[in-house]
């Protein structure tokens, strides 16, 4: 089937790319309306604060500020996508370095700064913890008392009143397997703050109709989602917010949370005139929406030959403050489920605990949790083969998941023997087994690592809307947000190949949240299943309605229709699509609606890494890294290249550079100086293996790549610099001087 595609499986170049690169895109922070105001906010300098006395008046009177408010000045409520525990400003009290506690509206940025500077606030420190150990202990402060009341809480708390949600599965007997084991290891693993490293900062823009409707322009992925939650917040009916499209300048599970737009909102209302709020990066790196810092315990009790008979697992996940900006509290949950890898585990206890501490509030980044805990549970499963003196490979490939097999959570994984061909596939590639090549100074040590992860695919509900015109051209539209992945690139390519049309004939369009072509937003690898779903429906209605139009103007049956080269064919005789619109005196609309589960298919991915070491500073350089993924039909092969290279580099660089340290509660690397992103310098050799198997839920038998190339690229690396240092790694990033004390402290004392 896949070689009678014509347009599907070629690698066509992006739809927005053009306006992007000559700078014709329009983002959040480029929309300003007539009249518009910017938009300031004091944020707290104390961890955790009672907040004694706060005087405005003086901010008040400055010429050209047209809005002032406190936490006082808005209602009560709290907001957030799930869970509702986020005050858009700070009332009674602050709870970490950064939180917004006064906002202000001017005529321009430097105004409202002048009047943030004339603003009194008196604090009264109250004691804070940052470490989620440290917030689970007895006689811990209490950061939310009434966190069990919180609207949209949905999770067990466990005992603990820090933690904001809870999970635990068990599965067999856990203790007898330990004690029936031969060798039982443990080892705790820990990751630090890292924050998305996107191009463009949060921004919003609101301006207000006179009736009170509400225009919104905001880097969000989700604007459906969105809408719903600022229209409950502000107490609006969803019909009176529109959001509007704009490109998203990158994401990677960031760009969820509407409460700029909300603050927006209410400043806008009370000055009558359109509010733009625009984070500066200090602002994005040390207040907005992090991954969270986590600490991982494993112990896994194995037998002599290396089968894995047990696996206790326990994960804190560091929220930060609140909760409320993370566009799934539930996955970070999930990453706990990965606390059996893609293993064989017969008896096992898993636990996760979501804890609030007194720094950054932390939210969704790529797989949430899920990078986390793979990191640890492959590291582990290095540590484990090396103490049963077995290869790392072979001990994974005795234990990976096989037909018939179950992970530890409940659930049947379908195209489960992928598992062990990934693991071969990346094995292969990087040359593992054969003799390691020199490096490049004399002195320096050479290793490789691996690790294996899978991923899910996402469900929800999409609609896209085709329309045909009289010169044969289609115009799709479609909800969904352009965040740089290429969705309207699969859109336009997926209706070109059912009806049989130019991709360059084909214009995708979008549309605002009025439009009401409803999507679920970005994330959770679901962009390609459901709104490829939602574009292929669409585009197998048109035809349906072509088909009748061209049956009767040729004279013959619909079904013996064939769509080609922007025709309708049938015996040898053909009339263009156009001409069928053209005759039927308007523009012929078609719609498709897709609401798909997300299904029991993932997608597994292996990767191997070679690094090199130098031993006398512990720098680590990746050389080369193998990357096997289970793929179906690639229905882009240059986007979904695209996705792996992105994922790979996103990968190191959180094994090696990426991450900020927290200093009592505030983060120290407030500038993209003193944050580490890779760059091309830092790019290795990259071999990608597929390993085709049919059957994923997109479009002509796709699965998903946007995540899981990013997923266990740390732990490879980490595995990688063990391998030739004998250093294990515990922590990410591996910092060049944790290496070089494990080197010096292996090395005999003279």
């Amino acid at each position: 089937m896949v070689a009678e595609l014509q347009v599907v499986g070629r690698p066509l170049g992006r739809v927005e790319g053009e306006a992007k690169v000559t700078g014709q895109a329009r983002f959040a922070a480029d929309v300003v309306r007539p009249g518009q105001l910017w938009a300031k906010c004091l944020r707290s300098p104390h961890p955790h604060a009672r907040i004694v006395h706060l005087d405005v008046s003086a901010a008040r009177r400055v010429p050209g500020v047209h809005a002032v408010f406190t936490g006082a000045d808005l209602p009560r409520p709290l907001v957030g996508i799930r869970l509702r525990d986020l005050p858009l400003l700070a009332r009674d009290r602050v709870r970490y370095i950064g939180e917004r506690v006064v906002a202000v509206a001017a005529e321009d940025p430097d105004v409202a700064e002048e009047a943030l500077a004339l603003v009194q606030v008196e604090y009264e420190p109250l004691p804070a913890v940052f470490d989620a150990e440290a917030a689970l202990a007895p006689g811990a402060p209490i950061l939310h008392p009434d966190v069990a009341s919180y609207v949209g809480r949905e999770w067990d708390l466990g005992a603990h009143p820090n933690a904001h949600a809870y999970w635990l599965h068990e599965r067999g007997d856990l203790a007898a397997a330990l004690a029936d084991a031969d060798l039982v290891i443990e080892h705790t693993f820990r990751t630090g703050l890292l924050h998305q490293g996107y191009l463009e900062p949060h921004a919003a823009v609101v301006a207000l109709e006179g009736d009170g409707a509400a225009q919104v322009w905001m880097s969000n992925k989700m604007p459906f989602r969105s809408r719903q939650d600022m229209a409950a917040a502000l107490d609006l009916p969803e019909e009176s917010i529109d959001i509007h499209h704009v490109h998203i300048g990158g994401d990677f599970g960031g760009k969820g949370a509407p409460d700029d737009a909300m603050l927006a909102y209410h400043l806008a209302r009370a000055s009558g005139r359109p509010v733009s709020l625009v984070l500066t990066y200090a602002e994005e790196l040390t207040a907005a929406n992090p991954r969270h810092p986590s600490t991982v315990y494993l112990k896994t009790g194995v037998k002599r030959d290396g089968t894995i008979v047990a696996r206790e697992g326990r994960v804190l996940f560091n929220r930060g403050a609140y909760a409320g900006r993370s566009a799934s509290p539930r996955g970070v949950l999930n990453g706990a489920f990965k606390l059996g890898g893609t293993y064989r585990v017969p008896n096992a206890r898993l636990e996760c605990f979501a804890v609030y501490t007194n720094q950054v509030p932390c939210g969704s980044m790529r797989a949430p949790g899920q990078p986390q805990v793979i990191f640890a549970v492959e590291a582990h499963m290095d540590l484990v083969a090396a103490a049963l003196g077995m290869d790392a490979l072979e001990f994974r490939l005795k234990n990976v998941l096989q037909e018939g097999d179950s992970p530890v959570v409940p659930a049947r994984w379908q195209g489960i023997s992928q598992a062990r061909v990934v693991l071969e596939r990346a094995a292969e590639a990087i040359g593992w087994g054969a003799p390691k090549p020199p490096p490049s100074a004399p002195g320096r040590l050479v290793g490789r690592g691996l690790a294996i992860s899978e991923r899910g695919i996402g469900g929800g509900e999409s609609h896209v809307e085709l329309t045909l015109t009289a010169d044969g051209r289609v115009v799709a539209q479609t909800g969904v947000p352009d965040i740089g992945t290429g969705t309207y690139t699969l859109v336009q390519q997926l209706v070109a190949e059912e009806l049989g049309i130019a991709p360059e004939r084909i214009t995708v369009a979008t549309a605002d949240t009025s439009r009401g072509l409803l999507d679920p937003g970005t994330g959770g690898s679901k962009g390609t299943h459901v709104v490829g779903q939602a574009s292929a429906i669409a585009a197998r209605n048109l035809r349906g309605l072509l088909a009748d139009l061209a049956a009767a103007r040729l004279g013959g049956a619909a079904e013996a229709i064939r769509f080609a080269d922007g025709a309708a064919h049938l015996d040898g005789r053909a009339v263009e699509l156009g001409a069928l619109a053209a005759e039927a005196g308007e523009p012929i609309h078609a719609k498709g609606i897709y609401d798909g589960q997300a299904p029991q298919v993932v997608s597994f991915v292996a990767q191997a890494a070679e690094v090199e070491v130098d031993p006398e500073t512990g720098q680590v350089c990746v050389r080369r890294v193998a990357s096997a993924h289970d793929v179906g039909t690639i229905l882009n092969p240059l986007g979904h290249q695209g996705q792996i290279d992105g994922g790979v580099v996103m990968g190191m660089g959180s094994a090696l550079i990426e991450g900020s340290d927290v200093e009592e509660g505030r983060v120290v690397a407030a500038n993209l100086g003193d944050y580490k992103l890779p760059t091309i310098a830092d790019i290795p050799e990259l071999v990608t293996i597929h390993c085709e198997a049919p059957g994923g839920p997109a479009p002509f038998g796709g699965k998903s790549i946007g995540e899981e190339p990013f997923v266990p690229g740390a732990a490879a690396i980490a595995n990688a610099v063990r391998d030739a240092t004998g250093v294990p790694i515990h922590e990410l990033p591996i910092r060049p001087e944790a290496v070089l004390r494990g080197l010096r402290a292996a090395r005999p004392v003279p």
